[in-house]
């Protein structure tokens, strides 16, 4: 997708979450290499973060009580150091792009509202259009990828879109589509590397959703 490029700075909370987004787009919309996965096992180097681009992921940095965040999180690093790229690549082509059909689609209509995906799909597309979005003329994924609404999201946070805006985005088009997808994942996949990205996804879900629906009461 395509946008103004220019943007605000946001609080270093609103990076994280923008960052995490950004993170579980990136491990649906592609294998991972083995770049991303040492980087993933070894983590960001220490007093780096506030100076440069690295990802500042929620729940990276040791807590005083593990979340379920936290902790997928960094069983998710365990995973990488573990992992091969090459089985990776062959288990993403089984998972999401196998020749005929996928053992799991990676399009959150089916899942959000099974019954008119469509439909579903049109109305996720008159919102980006609202919004000045558009899908790049080189990407052949469809709008409702998972990879791409959690692109959406984080377009939102960093423009510092109002909540109420995110949090219906969220709950039409992130939230129940993306739950179901992972549990989808974990009936399909036999490694423990989309078992655990798929369990991270789900524990962050379940971080948005709960600080949304604290901010709804205030």
């Amino acid at each position: 997708m395509t946008s103004d490029p220019d943007q605000p700075a946001v609080s270093e909370e609103d990076r994280a979450r923008a960052d995490s987004y950004a993170l579980i787009s990136r491990l649906f919309y592609g294998p991972a290499d083995a770049v991303l996965l040492q980087q993933l096992g070894a983590g960001p180097e220490p007093g780096l973060q506030e100076e440069s681009d690295e990802l500042q992921l929620i729940g990276w940095e040791p807590e005083v009580q593990a979340t379920a965040y936290s902790t997928a999180l960094h069983a998710l690093q365990a995973t990488c150091r573990t992992a091969d790229a090459e089985a990776l690549r062959q288990e993403y082509d089984d998972l999401f792009a196998g020749a005929g059909k996928a053992l799991v689609t990676p399009y959150t209509s089916g899942y959000a509202v099974p019954h008119a995906p469509d439909r579903h799909l049109l109305a996720l597309r008159e919102h980006l259009v609202a919004w000045g979005l558009a899908r790049r003329d080189a990407v052949f994924e469809i709008e409702d990828h998972v990879s791409a609404v959690c692109d959406v999201m984080r377009w939102l946070i960093q423009r510092e879109r109002p909540i109420p805006e995110q949090l219906a985005f969220f709950n039409e088009f992130v939230y129940t589509g993306l739950g179901t997808f992972c549990n989808a994942i974990d009936a399909r996949a036999t490694t423990p590397f989309y078992k655990a990205v798929a369990d991270l996804a789900r524990s962050f879900l379940a971080v948005e959703k709960e600080a949304f629906d604290l901010h709804a009461t205030e």
